[in-house]
């Protein structure tokens, strides 16, 4: 006799116990890991993106501003200029999933920037002067932030959505989805991670063993 099957709720509940389990795991594992070793991955990296054909190939190019506990991306940044590509970072809404991906003049820009409570550099939300990347021409690549990730590309954020719900936006823009690629530490490479069907998959995952 086959065993009733779950239904939707005991199925979504599970899910997100999973999910909040793997994220205090992860949490765990990126506290033990040094700041010399972030640094040394975050290098690594770096030289791995700037050598990348689908980065070389981008003109118009969203990326996270790093907390402690992410790749660091100054780096990128600061070769997206140099290159003369033009250059998107978040802002986030707070209480809501909502994000803009908003216009960056200049690496030396990130001076202006505000820190919100989240210890997170954005424009501030009086900022109306900088381009939202799908006002304009779109985006050709994103960087993705997250906690952890699979190599078939499933990647746990931070829970708020963000990420998933812009790009739902980018599908219904007339350039299309961008090409996403995360940028991890080794530390945050998974067996497997727990989905949603409105989880959306990351092109590629570049972490330092890959």
């Amino acid at each position: 006799m086959e065993p009733p099957a779950e239904s939707g709720g005991e199925m979504a509940a599970a899910l997100g116990a999973a999910k909040r389990a793997l994220r205090a795991e992860l949490r765990h594992r990126l506290r033990a890991l040094g700041a010399a070793e972030k640094q040394r991955q975050s290098r690594l990296l770096s030289r791995k993106v700037i050598g990348h054909s689908k980065y070389q190939e981008s003109k118009r190019i969203a990326i996270f501003l790093s907390m402690p506990d992410e790749i660091q991306t100054e780096e990128i940044i600061k070769d997206i200029f140099k290159q003369g590509k033009e250059c998107f970072i978040p802002r986030y809404k707070p209480h809501s999933n909502h994000m803009d991906m908003l216009k960056l003049s200049s690496a030396e820009d990130m001076a202006s920037l505000t820190l919100t409570s989240w210890n997170i550099l954005q424009p501030s939300d009086g900022d109306s002067t900088r381009e939202e990347a799908l006002a304009g021409g779109g985006l050709d690549l994103i960087f993705m932030p997250g906690l952890g990730f699979d190599k078939k590309g499933n990647r746990l954020g931070r829970g708020k959505g963000y990420y998933d719900t812009y790009l739902g936006r980018c599908m219904k823009h007339p350039s299309g989805k961008p090409y996403t690629i995360a940028l991890a530490f080794r530390e945050q490479i998974c067996e497997s991670v727990p989905v949603t069907e409105n989880d959306v998959q990351v092109d590629e995952i570049l972490y330092e063993d890959c």
